[in-house]
C-alpha cells in the first residue's frame, strides 16, 4: 500500500476535517498527514471552504504542500454524485459564492434532519449536532454523535440503522445542482474537476462508463483511480476508464477519522503504470522536473 511515482512523494488528494464530516480539526488533520509521511495534501471537505484557512496556516509551518480542495455534491440522472475540485483559486468571488449556496443547502438539510428526528425528544438536537461539527454545518455523522451523547443509541452504526440511514427519518436529501454546473464552477475558478470515488455509487459498469463520458463532456478532467475501500479489480477497471477517456488520474484516502486503517491518510493502493497523474497539472506541479534552462 504505497503512493506511486516518484517514490519521494506521498500524495493524498481527498480527506475531510470537522469543517464537514471529519473527526479532526483542519490543523490536527494536517499534523496527522505529516506524521503519516504525506507530502502533498488536499483538504476536500463537503461543500465548504471553511477548513482551508486553518489547514493552510498549519501546512505553512509543517513543510507539507496543501492543495486547495473541496468535494461538491451534484446530481446526475437524479443520483447524488460527488466531484472533487482541486487547485482552484479559493479567493475567486464567483466560486466562493456558489460554494456558499451549497453550504446553505446543507444548512437547510440539517434543520430538516433535526425536525424529522424531533420525535426522539432530544433537546436542542440541531445545536448539539452543530457543536459536534465544530460550529460548522452538521452532517448525519454529527447527528449520530449527538444521539449517542443523549443516550438514544449506543453507537454510530445503531444511529444509522435506526434513524439516519437510507430510508430512515433522518435520511434527508438536499437540493443539489446538476453535474455540468458544478464542473463549470470548478473549472472557471481555475481548478481541476475530478470524479470522486466512482465505485461507491454502486453503478453498473455500463452506467459508470456513461457517467464518465458525460463528466468529460461537461469539462471534467480527472477521475479518482485509487481510493480507500476498493478492490484490485476496481483499481484496474477505473484505470482503464481513465485511459479510454484520456483523463488525468487522481488518488485519495477519503480519510474521515482515526482508527480505520483501510482509509488512513496516505494509505492508498499504488496506481497502475501508464496513467497521467493529476498533480502534474497543478499550477505548481508535483513530481515534474523543471525544464533545463538553455544558456544565453
Amino acid at each position: 500500500m504505497t503512493i506511486p511515482q516518484p517514490p519521494n512523494l506521498c500524495i493524498d488528494l481527498h480527506c475531510h476535517s470537522t469543517a464537514s464530516d471529519g473527526a479532526l480539526a483542519p490543523a490536527d488533520l494536517v499534523a496527522r498527514a505529516v506524521d503519516k509521511g504525506v507530502t502533498h495534501l488536499a483538504l476536500t471537505d463537503h461543500d465548504t471552504l471553511n477548513g482551508l484557512p486553518e489547514a493552510a496556516q498549519a501546512a505553512s509551518h509543517s513543510g507539507i504542500t496543501l492543495v486547495p480542495g473541496i468535494e461538491l455534491s451534484c446530481l446526475w440522472k437524479g443520483r447524488t454524485i460527488h466531484v472533487v475540485g482541486l487547485d482552484f483559486d479559493r479567493e475567486d468571488p464567483v466560486f466562493t459564492g456558489k460554494v456558499e449556496q451549497q453550504t446553505d443547502n446543507r444548512r437547510a438539510r440539517a434543520a430538516m434532519i433535526a425536525e424529522r428526528l424531533h420525535r426522539l425528544r432530544v433537546p436542542d438536537l440541531l445545536e448539539r449536532a452543530t457543536e459536534k461539527a465544530g460550529g460548522d454545518v452538521p452532517g448525519r455523522p454529527h447527528f449520530a454523535e449527538a444521539l449517542i451523547e443523549a443516550g438514544v443509541v449506543r453507537n454510530a452504526a445503531q444511529a444509522f440503522k435506526r434513524h439516519l440511514g437510507a430510508g430512515k427519518a433522518g435520511d434527508v436529501r438536499a437540493y443539489w445542482p446538476e453535474l455540468p454546473e458544478v464542473v463549470q464552477w470548478i473549472t472557471e475558478a481555475g481548478g481541476i474537476a475530478v470524479l470522486a470515488h466512482p465505485r461507491k455509487y454502486r453503478l453498473t459498469a455500463t452506467k459508470l462508463r456513461e457517467l464518465t463520458t458525460e463528466f468529460c463532456k461537461a469539462g471534467g478532467q480527472g477521475i479518482e483511480v485509487s481510493t480507500s475501500g476498493q478492490s484490485s479489480g476496481d483499481l484496474g477497471f477505473l484505470a482503464e476508464l481513465c485511459r479510454r477517456n484520456g483523463m488525468w488520474a487522481s488518488q485519495g484516502s477519503d480519510f474521515h477519522f482515526p482508527g480505520a486503517p483501510w482509509c488512513e491518510l496516505g494509505n492508498i493502493m499504488k496506481m497502475p503504470d501508464g496513467l497521467e497523474p493529476v498533480w502534474h497539472h497543478f499550477r505548481e506541479p508535483a513530481g515534474v522536473e523543471a525544464p533545463a534552462q538553455s544558456g544565453a
